[in-house]
């Protein structure tokens, strides 16, 4: 999707929204941060995907329990009460959250409480037409998704594989009666994603009433213990016994010197040539209906994949294996004609992952961070980029430039930095020694962390590949947005050609 306008956007987490409830989301606070946007000058807001997470993958959103539902934990108790659903009351008997850190065990447990008890009041009153509309319609997904997480419940948090026979292989009489002794809470879990579209409904369009976009994200893979992967397991790469016959990964890169083991499940690619990428454009669709464009994380794994045996223990011993891409993105041409997505081009490419980006005519990515080893001929510098691209200073997976400076980046690194600008660069200028470069850069669009606008310092980090502890859990402190900031951010922006509209 181009266009010929000069933009800038914010990357940051919905999660990471201030909120009194533990966790950003969909609520006030994130109509308050389009309002501010818009205020600051900026075309769009960026975040991380919005399906659901699950606590054995420390809550990674591109690990997602689902590749369809959204996560309850971004249901606003806010939103609730406005459609009157929750009392004030209600609202009050909130714990006293942290506001430094999502507190996702706590956070969860409220918000499952409040939505139990307002599913009653619902169930109670007749289900309305317009939620038995909504559940007909998303039905493709919606039915797998809340048998599967009913079933997870009531088995105590059991993965699926570890189910007993009859519901792991989906056996209809033991999922018929299973439906039968289990229909309220499976009534439930479809009212938590009817209570999920409508709040997502309200913000986008109040951001296309700000003359906002909102840009999604959305995950290559999906964890093991999956409702697609349960409800579908002919797509993935499984034996007769669903186990896992081989796992995604990375191999080595900048991040890790023995790759990154993320574990999940391989598609079977010749099963989803077979029936025409139905899954693939179906879970693409949904996104659409909340999102005016969508990033493609890891682009390249859609041309050809790093494979790994299921016991590996790093993701060093791999293998590269093939996409029938040409069929699959001839199938996504023809669904989404306008191509309104972005390519996470990032790591080892190859002329095939750049052919297929460019017939998709899909905007790459560029990392300032990544720049400043070899500046003169790095793609990432500055002077190399393209105006088809999109400028980020880092992505949720870099430090911030802050950060990245203090404890990330070489010697030589810095000294190229400084170098490069012809002048001195230190911790307290590089956030926007780095920001006002993004902008400057002739990349259609540049997307800022909101980390590096507030200048902060690795404690802000959002995710550090290849670990677990710590990550997805920053969020932004009330009263860090400023009319101070919001000034700045805008004169910035007029200044380099990027103001929104």
């Amino acid at each position: 999707m181009k266009t010929d306008r000069r933009k800038c956007g914010v990357l940051l987490p919905m999660t990471s929204l201030p909120s009194r409830f533990g966790i950003g989301d969909m609520g006030p606070g994130a109509l308050r941060f389009a309002e501010f946007l818009q205020g600051a000058g900026q075309s769009l807001w960026q975040v991380l995907p919005l399906t659901a997470t699950d606590a054995g993958c420390a809550h990674s959103p591109y690990s997602p329990a689902s590749a369809f539902a959204g996560s309850g934990l971004l249901i606003s108790p806010e939103g609730l009460m406005e459609d009157g659903f929750l009392s004030q009351e209600d609202l009050d008997s909130a714990p006293n959250f942290s506001n430094d850190r999502v507190d996702y065990g706590a956070a969860g447990a409220f918000k499952a409480t409040l939505l139990q008890r307002v599913w009653a009041q619902f169930h109670r009153g007749g289900e309305s037409a317009d939620f038995k509309a909504f559940c007909q319609s998303q039905g493709e997904w919606l039915e797998d998704w809340s048998l599967f997480i009913s079933i997870k419940g009531a088995m105590g948090g059991l993965a699926w594989r570890d189910w007993p026979d009859g519901l792991k292989f989906r056996r209809p009489q033991d999922l018929d009666r299973f439906r039968r002794d289990h229909n309220g809470d499976i009534g439930l879990q479809n009212f938590i994603q009817y209570v999920f579209a409508r709040q997502m409904s309200v913000l986008r369009r109040r951001m296309a009433e700000l003359k906002l976009e909102l840009v999604g994200d959305v995950p290559v893979y999906v964890m093991g213990d999956c409702a697609d992967v349960w409800a579908h397991p002919d797509l993935f790469d499984l034996d007769e016994d669903l186990n896992f016959v081989s796992v995604a990964g990375v191999p080595p890169d900048y991040f890790s010197a023995k790759g990154q083991l993320w574990g999940n499940p391989t598609y079977n690619w010749e099963a989803m040539r077979r029936d025409g990428f139905r899954w693939w454009t179906g879970r693409l669709r949904r996104l659409l209906t909340f999102f005016d464009r969508v990033r493609i994380d890891h682009f390249r794994g859609l041309i050809a994949y790093w494979a790994l045996p299921a016991d590996a223990e790093t993701a060093e011993h791999g293998e590269w294996r093939s996409v029938p891409h040409r069929e699959f993105f001839s199938a996504l041409r023809s669904e989404f004609p306008n191509a309104p997505f972005w390519a996470e081009n990032l790591g080892i490419l190859t002329p095939e992952v750049e052919e297929a980006r460019t017939a998709m005519g899909l905007p790459g990515m560029t990392i300032l961070h990544f720049a400043f080893g070899h500046p003169s001929d790095n793609p990432y510098a500055p002077h190399n980029h393209t105006p088809g691209t999109v400028v980020y200073t880092g992505t949720h997976d870099n430090n911030t430039s802050r950060g990245w400076l203090m404890a990330d980046a070489t010697p030589w690194e810095r000294a190229n930095l400084s170098a490069y600008l012809g002048c001195e660069v230190t911790a307290g200028s590089v956030s926007g020694v780095m920001t006002r470069m993004a902008l400057a850069s002739v990349a259609e669009t540049a997307v800022i962390p909101m980390q590096d606008w507030l200048d902060l310092g690795p404690e802000a980090r959002i995710n550090t590949p290849s670990t677990t502890a710590g990550n997805w859990t920053w969020r932004m402190k009330p009263g860090a947005i400023t009319p101070d900031l919001t000034q700045r951010m805008r004169s910035l922006c007029e200044l380099y050609g990027r103001t929104g509209a």
